[in-house]
């Protein structure tokens, strides 16, 4: 166990970025958390062997799409939002993890440790950033007879006046009611749901998934400040590479509709097509990458990170792929529920270019 600084912060917020596969939360947000948790208190980072098999872990996040404009979470929403689900449990909550790597969301927890004295585990839903809550559940979904306790608050007030939902039911169920009132929120509200033994995250998160981002930030904070620098830096920290680079054509520019950012653009011959994150690379009628393989635009000027809220038309980026079998996966990245229902959403194929194991099929030989 380890106490988190304002570096770590700084470093989940650049490794994040690339892991948020153009979506994930926004970087200023996850600045400004992770700068406030490290104020008001001692945020703890600890590992799966930390805990005892029966300890309560309850996964927190934020939902809804991120190029939405009117968007409104409160640093306290996080907290709120966890208090609401503990309230309704038998026992203590020990530990949090975060559902997924992304700008803003690989601090997911920092801000609760603070404030609540938890840990927060060096785990994940999902070691990149994903559209729906179903991909970073762990695979609740399929395990008998679990129902799960899932709480959002905050919301934009002048829309909403700020909202406290508390719903409990099927994975599937629940996470769908969330993601309608994240709409009539803003487009994005604090969440904190599925209580789960540390036993059974073990066995179905992407462990080390906090320090695979922290080592990632790290790595390209030291490389300096030149693109061709940073590109490397993570290329050489995950095994990944460019697979194309240039000015972005802008094929269907993001549209939000449903509570999803959806849209595609077009670099160097490749066709990418995102559902808040980018899920697939296809160029000449051949799939190059498929989630869960991280897909990340970084800027040909800079090294930086480039989000789908940030593409222009013209921008220059490289793309860069890290292919599945490079990443710790979760069992939530084959729930075949959840990819056929993200394929109807995007009208894409995802499965087909998967292996029986739920690794992309593509990225493997490119990265």
């Amino acid at each position: 166990m380890r106490e988190l600084t304002s570096d770590d912060a700084l470093h989940a917020v650049l490794g994040g970025s690339v892991l948020a596969c153009g979506g994930g939360g926004w970087v200023e947000h996850g600045r400004t958390m992770g700068d406030l948790a490290t104020r008001v208190g001692r945020p703890v980072l600890c590992g799966i062997e930390e805990l005892a098999d029966d300890d309560l872990v309850v996964t927190v996040t934020a939902i809804g799409a991120p190029a939405s404009p009117n968007w409104e979470i409160r640093p306290l929403d996080y907290v709120r939002a966890l208090e609401l689900v503990a309230a309704e449990l038998d026992r203590p909550v020990v530990a949090v993890m975060t559902a997924q790597n992304g700008s803003s969301t690989t601090l997911n927890g920092w801000i609760q440790s603070a404030v609540l004295g938890l840990k927060v585990l060096d785990a994940a839903g999902d070691v990149r950033a994903h559209p729906t809550g179903k991909l970073g559940a762990l695979n609740l979904a399929q395990r008998p007879g679990y129902r799960t306790v899932q709480a959002v608050a905050g919301g934009n007030r002048q829309l909403c006046g700020g909202l406290e939902v508390v719903v409990r039911g099927e994975v599937v169920a629940t996470s769908d009611v969330l993601r309608d009132i994240c709409v009539r929120a803003g487009g994005f509200i604090a969440a904190a749901r599925h209580p789960v033994e540390a036993g059974f995250v073990r066995e179905n998160a992407a462990l080390g998934a906090v320090s695979y981002a922290l080592a990632l930030g790290s790595a390209m904070r030291r490389a300096g400040t030149s693109a061709a620098s940073m590109i490397e830096a993570a290329a050489t920290t995950t095994g990944g590479r460019v697979i194309a680079e240039g000015p972005v054509h802008l094929e269907q520019p993001v549209r939000t509709a449903g509570g999803f950012d959806h849209g595609s653009f077009l670099l160097d011959g490749c066709s990418v097509r995102f559902l808040n994150e980018y899920m697939t690379v296809d160029r000449n009628g051949e799939r190059l990458a498929t989630y869960p393989d991280v897909i990340s635009t970084l800027s040909l000027e800079d090294g930086r990170p480039v989000s789908i809220a940030e593409m222009n038309e013209g921008t220059r980026v490289a793309l860069f792929v890290v292919g599945s079998t490079c990443l710790p996966l979760s069992s939530s990245t084959h729930d075949r529920y959840a990819l056929e229902e993200v394929e109807a959403i995007m009208g894409v194929e995802l499965l087909g270019h998967r292996s029986p194991d739920g690794r992309a099929s593509g990225a493997t030989q490119e990265a």
